[in-house]
């Protein structure tokens, strides 16, 4: 397999607006390369009849079911209002535009 070179290190830096010193470039280079050397021995491994998943462990869902609940009506929220008008909550305007 061949290795990342160096001006590829800078292209990805580029492209990632990454600044890195020309010994940072030598750095990552080889950190990059030992990371593509282990995905491609997964890529080895890894057998056709086992189909691709997300998670190692089946996922299932953990929430419970929405259960329609009565609400308060507006004459009820209303009520504890500090200040309404038009049938709506009065709040003090932040804005000077209409």
């Amino acid at each position: 397999m061949s290795s990342i070179t160096r001006p590829e290190v800078a292209h990805l830096a580029r492209l990632a607006r990454l600044d890195l010193a020309p010994e940072e470039l030598d750095h990552y280079a080889e950190q990059l390369d030992v990371i593509l050397q282990s995905v491609a021995r997964i890529s080895e491994v890894a057998a056709d009849d086992i189909p691709p998943m997300s998670h190692p462990i089946p996922m299932v869902n953990v929430f419970r079911d929405d259960v329609v609940t009565p609400g308060i009506t507006r004459d009820e929220a209303l009520a504890a209002a500090p200040a309404q008008e038009d049938d709506r909550f009065r709040v003090p305007r932040i804005l000077d535009e209409e």
